[in-house]
């Protein structure tokens, strides 16, 4: 018996019939409906899949991980982008999946570790090991996972990078921020982006995704449908943060309070920095520093409830108090 799954981007039917599992993704359901009941024929008649997990190569995997698991994430672009890098830069892409083996996928780890860092390689080998897992699991292309045998390197330290109340100034300043003033350049923008970021701990993306329907001035909090661990969450506003909301809302033409895109602003904020002089600063960085700020209002709880850290204990990595800072508060 098929079954038919709503999708972002499209409808996964799915088959079971004398042993053989097969899915597929479809743009409607009554396409998901017909290649299920042609394909269900074909395996009672013994009529080979296009694609089996005999044949099927890592390459395929992967491709077929961009169509349908992929669209499904809120990471999505960043997710289809690393997929086609390893798709173009893996040296055994063209093997059959069930082939590559543990030898293979360890020697690509220390030749990727030689040009990047440890948290980028274990990020690379994790979505590299979700694709091999989904593989074996749902697909069955192939029968183990070798990237679950392979030692994935260190996350490192956490960075505790500040965001110093000088190198603040000089950014907004040359982003041409107006305190109270609309928005007119995307530079603007991205000084409110900033702004907000410090006041809310919000990431860069979900406040550039804000609206009108979702920001409520008038109870003090906005709301995010979608974030980053998949949640939706209500994230309160400062006093100083609904002001600067005020301003957008009403300068607002349509639903969308930002016309800047993440790419856009990730590029437009290295290019300020580094103009400036300003060394190891990233935007998300904010985040570091808005939670350390707000640790000092709020309680644990809250605060991870405000942040959307499901595990109280993952704010550590953002709660970077100074030792002075800490002393201060003693006496």
């Amino acid at each position: 018996m098929a079954s038919f799954r709503k999708r972002s981007g499209g409808w996964r039917a799915e088959i079971a019939k004398r042993g053989i599992r097969e899915s597929q993704t479809f743009s409607t359901k009554a396409q998901a409906q017909a290649w299920a009941t042609q394909r269900e024929a074909e395996i009672l008649a013994g009529v080979p899949g296009h694609v089996t997990g005999v044949d099927s190569t890592l390459s395929d995997a992967l491709m077929r991980y961009k169509r349908e698991v992929s669209p499904s994430k809120a990471g999505q672009r960043w997710e289809e982008i690393r997929l086609d890098k390893l798709n173009n830069e893996l040296p055994f892409v063209g093997l059959r999946i069930g082939e590559v083996t543990v030898d293979q996928i360890a020697e690509w780890r220390d030749a990727r570790l030689k040009s990047l860092k440890a948290p980028s390689v274990r990020r690379e080998m994790t979505l590299l090991s979700s694709v091999f897992e989904i593989a074996k699991r749902e697909w069955r292309w192939c029968s183990a996972n070798p990237v679950r045998e392979v030692k994935r390197p260190g996350n490192g330290r956490p960075r505790d990078r500040r965001v110093l109340a000088d190198e603040e100034h000089r950014l907004l300043t040359r982003f041409g921020y107006i305190e109270g003033q609309v928005p007119v350049t995307l530079l603007q923008e991205l000084a409110y982006a900033f702004l907000i970021a410090l006041e809310t701990a919000m990431r860069q993306g979900e406040i550039l995704s804000l609206t009108k329907k979702n920001t409520n001035l008038a109870r003090r909090y906005v709301r995010l449908d979608l974030t980053k661990n998949g949640d939706s969450r209500d994230v309160p506003l400062s006093k100083r943060a609904v002001e600067l909301l005020a301003v957008l809302v009403d300068a607002a033409e349509g639903d969308e309070l930002f016309k800047l895109s993440s790419g856009t602003a990730d590029a437009m904020f290295r290019r300020i920095r580094d103009e400036l002089g300003i060394v190891d600063l990233r935007f998300h960085d904010t985040r570091h520093e808005a939670t350390t700020r707000l640790a000092r209002k709020l309680d644990v709880l809250d605060l991870a409830r405000m942040t959307g850290h499901r595990d109280p204990r993952s704010l550590m990595v953002y709660y970077n108090a100074t030792a002075t800072e800490v002393a201060g508060r003693l006496d």
